[in-house]
């Protein structure tokens, strides 16, 4: 399912913005175009388009009868939306409303929020999947090749290539690597980027020439695409030299529609990794074999692992830095999840790019700031829940310096962990035996006396090295340990007593 909220997310703020949250809660089913002179507003669930509207009037109405008739949100032109009285009737029924560019038409919105709201139905169908909105921009790459009568590629704002024209044979090896390698080699892009092209394409809306350059690097004419403002990609044509403006309008006109059609695209991506997301947020959470969930996980056995960033970034915002930076460094399919306020990958416990030993390094090599924890192994999904609370616990510990990071395993900490769950399930305060009479004797007599138990029992049968923790003379150490005896009922030679005193000093300490 698609809510308003992810869908007007999906999409961007190139076409829209929200207005009014709302409750935000419902599935969005279906677009519905409501006539002014009519009183319908779809079916439930719909998310309706106010065209035709003539005041804020008439668009408070419409809020109000979209809120009775259980809309999933309505879409104003920008001028209607920010009304003052609009915005207080969403906010009074808890409606989303969202404002619509105005330069955008309501046949391509509700074109392009269709083939969103299907993706968002069939996430892993390839019927509403991105097969048809791909073939699109490679039919829009041959027609703006037609324009200019030379090669064509469409790229995105990361110079990763979307569709190419027929005809690259005869190019340049830069354009022939570029598609055989499906983005702008490095070089090429550092190239480009001292000439400020990039600079120039995320500012302006203006095509504009790219003279020759080295290693037979042919002119370019690049063309902008922007929608909203905001830069989406490009059209480059391999070019003998300088072309007319009719052909370069021509293009830009091209560039407007191709603007959609990026949009589309990646609005069908943003839902279909959210749709992942959830899928493995649900089956990470509690195993049902009732009602199994279709998740896309590589060959097992898995391990579930617990991820840090560094201070600052919010749980959002850790998600994309990690999945970030796992494509860079060739993990082609991350399977990453936030649950509980914790970003969750699931890898492999083999090796190379999602495997533990990659992450690993990563970790250690790679991404300075982070951690990451992980759980043990999972045999099957049923074993993913225990695996993430175990990545979860560990990485608590990391963080707190309890156990030893960046990176690390269950089985390499478990003897910290089974520490840690012992000290944790004591109440401090309900503390009875001797300890509890030392530490009444340390408050009242200002004196270190547990300190310096828990220095002899860390050094067991070494007094020299539990001294020179404490920075004092053996003898002194075992003046101390002679009066605690008479403080406090002790028996050390007890291995249960002096573990019992351990894990009671470490739920003191850790409460401290």
């Amino acid at each position: 399912m698609i809510t308003a909220p992810d869908l007007i997310a999906a999409v961007g703020p190139a076409l829209f913005e929200m207005v009014v949250t709302g409750k935000g809660d419902s599935e969005v089913r279906d677009v519905f175009l409501a006539d002014p002179q009519e009183p319908a507003t779809g079916q439930p669930g719909d998310l309706v388009l106010g065209l035709g509207l003539r005041d804020a009037e008439d668009a408070v109405e419409l809020v109000e009868r979209c809120a009775a008739g259980s809309a999933s949100g309505v879409v104003l032109r920008t001028a209607l939306a920010h009304e003052p009285t609009v915005v207080t009737a969403a906010e009074k029924t808890t409606l989303t409303l969202v404002a619509l560019q105005p330069s955008v038409t309501w046949a391509h919105v509700v074109w392009l929020m269709r083939g969103v709201i299907d993706r968002a139905a069939a996430p892993d169908s390839p019927a509403a999947g991105d097969a048809g909105v791909h073939q699109e921009l490679f039919a829009l790459a041959d027609a703006a090749a037609a324009i200019v009568d030379a090669p064509v590629t469409i790229e995105d704002n990361q110079s990763r290539v979307l569709a190419y024209s027929s005809g690259q044979d005869f190019t340049d090896p830069t354009r022939v690597s570029t598609i055989v390698g499906r983005r702008v080699p490095a070089e090429v892009i550092a190239h480009f980027r001292a000439r400020g092209i990039f600079r120039r394409l995320a500012r302006s809306s203006e095509p504009f020439l790219v003279p020759d350059g080295p290693n037979g690097i042919r002119p370019r004419l690049v063309v902008p695409v922007r929608a909203g403002g905001e830069w989406l990609g490009s059209i480059w044509a391999v070019v003998d030299g300088p072309v007319s403006d009719a052909v370069t309008a021509e293009l830009s006109n091209a560039a407007s529609v191709l603007a959609l059609h990026m949009l589309r695209l990646r609005a069908q991506a943003d839902v279909a990794r959210r749709s992942a997301i959830d899928r493995l947020r649900t089956i990470l959470r509690q195993f049902s074999p009732d009602n199994p969930v279709d998740v896309r996980l590589p060959r097992q056995p898995w391990r579930v692992v617990a991820l840090g960033s560094p201070d600052g970034y919010d749980v959002p915002q850790q998600l994309d830095l990690w999945e970030s930076t796992g494509r860079r460094h060739g993990w082609s399919e991350p399977q990453l999840a936030d649950l509980d306020g914790n970003v969750l990958a699931v890898v492999t416990d083999t090796d190379g790019p999602g495997s533990w030993n990659w992450l690993q390094k990563l970790v250690l090599e790679q991404a300075p700031g982070t951690y990451a924890a992980a759980g043990g192994p999972a045999r099957g999904p049923a074993d993913l829940p225990s695996s993430r609370a175990e990545a979860v616990e560990l990485l608590g510990l990391v963080r707190r310096g309890v156990a030893p990071g960046p990176a690390l395993r269950v089985e390499d900490a478990w003897h910290v962990l089974t520490v840690h769950r012992a000290v944790t399930s004591l109440d401090t305060t309900k503390m009875d035996g001797p300890l509890a009479t030392l530490l009444r004797h340390d408050i009242e007599h200002d004196t270190g006396y547990v300190e310096t138990l828990q220095a002899w029992l860390d050094y067991p049968g070494q007094p020299q090295r539990a001294a020179r923790s404490l920075h004092l003379h053996t003898n002194t150490l075992r003046h101390r340990m002679k009066r605690i005896g008479e403080i406090a009922e002790l028996d050390l030679s007890d291995p249960r007593e002096r573990l019992a005193l351990q894990l009671q000093i470490a739920a003191v300490r850790t409460e401290h």
